[in-house]
């Protein structure tokens, strides 16, 4: 009698064992690093030699029996796939055209791996341009770690592309992309594309990372120094006396909480100026002074930490103890904890600059989206809150009251161009760098701008805090930005990410015929474009005063609350997206109307805005 009993029992242990490893397996989990370097820089020579010991952590369901590392500066030579596709793209980055294809010997960028161990056995590895492809003796198994031990090479590259020696501004060494860097595996697998100049996707952990150099070089970059009184270059303790190194190296030791990248800069000319902020955040600025450069890097130290502390409150907590802006690179380029940005530059442009790459720190330093699938996600949230930062701290005249103006200009112009591509393209994958642009920078900023039009601005800004809380450290995708802020407004949103990020289409409304009807007046309106939007419509009368008619979606499944500082709402009335039309009548006479317009806020991507207002 048992034994009947026993296999009903049986049978549902088993279902439930196939429902955990069915959710297991499609569960969203983070890998973790831990890596130690020891590099060794010739500054003669521009090259360099380092060892590496990482810690690898296997937080997927999956076993692993291949690794892959990234090799960036391998790139920066002649036949790479970035220099074909600088030369052969419609219209290439000025920076870049054709250059790697005429550099010298002594000139290019390589990054080689002399030798590499798991768990102290040698491993299988193949250099395949920029990516290191290792199979393993010795699969690394779910939740289990594994120790990869390397001995490296590399050539500095001519400053080409963000990283690199002997920049136009005359900066020695603006070392980013410098070491070879594991991939990333996530629930999609691994991420081993190829470096042609697009976007990355790193894999947080902790950094150690000890670097030996000419003592005559100051450096900045990612990470607190750990030897402040031993190497000085203005980072020892208030008082303290550095004695000089007896050798022509000093060796300069940093660790980086919680980062997925390091970066650092060097050069003998760099002023470094130190700001202690009242929250405890130290602000460094390293720039090499010239007539150009000392006045604006002057001033520049009043911004920076208004900056931070606008974003810490509005967009989320900046969670480190340190940012550092440093004149390097080829224009403005993020990394954790620091950015490098060109030095002779206009104050606003300067400020511009920095307050935008500080952005990145919060979206892609510490929500670390994929960049290379979600660009928009990175470039277009980050230009959202540049913008919103510069007119808090940086106000001029004559400011357009929509601060979000040049995004949505950069959006109209994309749309109308014929070259615009759908947001859910690779990066890599435009067919055009303009394309790519405007889809990541301009549309991407417009979607959190415009998000604000479809569920209210205060909404939006508490749904990108619960956003920022929520996802920080989990390299959250479309879905999740979506969801929070469906959560935060109580609205189906789908509709406008299939639409906004997954097609082309546009939005354009029109009022059509305006007719008296006794004492009431009857407005048609007309959606034109084949993208559909809930719509504010706005009747001013000629008395001076003001009334809003609110028209969402029916596939909102419900609407926005009224809006501080907007008319007040006088009718309701859902649209359904299949109408093209729609009708609405109101209570007052056609002749105390002065005019009636769509969306006066300018929030809503309209691409044509002649259609949208008539005036009586």
């Amino acid at each position: 009698m048992l034994s009947q009993y026993l296999k009903p029992v049986a049978g549902l242990f088993l279902c439930l064992i196939a429902a955990n490893f069915a959710s297991a397996q499609t569960g969203r989990f983070q890998q973790s690093v831990n890596y130690q370097m020891d590099v060794s820089m010739d500054v003669k020579t521009n090259k360099y030699t380092g060892t590496q010991l990482l810690t690898y952590t296997n937080n997927s369901p999956d076993t692993l029996d291949k690794v892959f590392y990234h090799l960036y500066y391998n790139a920066f030579q002649p036949g790479s796939m970035m220099d074909v596709r600088s030369r052969t793209i419609a219209d290439p980055d000025r920076r870049v055209g054709d250059r790697i294809s005429n550099l010298g010997p002594d000139e290019i960028g390589y990054m080689h791996v002399k030798s590499l161990t798991q768990n102290g056995s040698d491993v299988q590895f193949m250099e395949q341009g920029t990516i290191l492809e290792v199979k393993l003796d010795e699969p690394i198994l779910p939740h289990s770690s594994a120790s990869f031990a390397m001995e490296f090479e590399g050539q500095v590259p001519v400053q080409i592309r963000r990283s690199g020696r002997d920049s136009q501004d005359g900066v020695r060494y603006s070392m980013s992309q410098w070491y070879p860097k594991m991939a990333n595996y996530d629930e999609q697998g691994w991420h081993a594309n190829p470096y042609i100049g697009r976007e990355f996707y790193g894999i947080w952990g902790d950094f150690d990372v000890k670097i030996t150099i000419d003592k005559t070089y100051t450096l900045g970059g990612t990470g607190y120094v750990q030897n402040p009184n031993e190497i000085g270059h203005g980072y020892e303790d208030e008082g303290v006396s550095v004695q000089a190194p007896t050798g022509n190296t000093l060796t300069w030791h940093f660790k980086a909480p919680m980062v997925h990248d390091f970066m650092w800069a060097a050069d003998p000319n760099y002023q470094h100026d130190k700001i202690q902020m009242d929250n405890g955040i130290t602000v460094h600025h390293l720039f090499v002074p010239s007539e150009e450069t000392s006045k604006n890097w002057g001033l520049l130290k009043e911004y920076t930490p208004k900056a931070i502390e606008y974003m810490s409150e509005h967009f989320g907590q900046y969670p480190y103890k340190q940012f550092s802006v440093i004149q390097g690179g080829d224009g403005g380029m993020e990394y954790p904890m620091s950015t490098l940005v060109t030095g002779g530059r206009s104050l606003p442009s300067l400020v511009g600059v920095m307050a935008h790459e500080l952005a990145h720190s919060w979206y892609q330093g510490v929500l670390g989206t994929n960049e290379s699938l979600y660009p928009w996600m990175d470039e277009g949230f980050t230009s959202y809150a540049s913008s919103l930062t510069m007119a808090s701290i940086f106000p001029r005249e004559n400011q357009n009251p929509n601060v979000h103006f040049g995004s949505y200009r950069g959006y109209f112009s994309l749309a109308k161009s014929g070259l615009e591509e759908p947001m859910s393209t690779h990066s890599d994958h435009y067919h055009t760098n303009r394309a790519y642009s405007s889809a990541a920078y301009s549309k991407g900023a417009v979607f959190m701008a415009q998000m604000g039009y479809i569920i209210g601005d205060e909404v939006r800004d508490r749904g990108l805090l619960r956003y920022f809380n929520t996802w920080k450290f989990k390299s959250p995708n479309v879905n999740d930005v979506v969801r929070i802020m469906e959560k935060e407004s109580g609205l189906e949103l789908d509709w406008y990410k299939e639409y906004w990020v997954y097609s082309t289409k546009t939005i354009d409304y029109a009022i059509g015929e305006v007719h008296p009807s006794g004492d009431q007046t009857t407005i048609s309106l007309k959606r034109i474009g084949l993208m559909p939007m809930p719509v504010d419509v706005v009747i001013t009368y000629k008395d001076g005063s003001k009334e809003l008619v609110y028209l969402p979606l029916v596939i909102m499944r419900g609407e926005k609350a009224e809006e501080a500082g907007m008319p007040i709402r006088i009718l309701t009335q859902d649209w359904p997206w299949v109408n093209l039309e729609k009708t609405i009548v109101l209570d007052r006479k056609m002749e105390t109307i002065k005019s009636i317009e769509i969306d006066p806020s300018k929030r809503l991507a309209d691409v044509n805005e002649e259609n949208n207002k008539v005036e009586f």
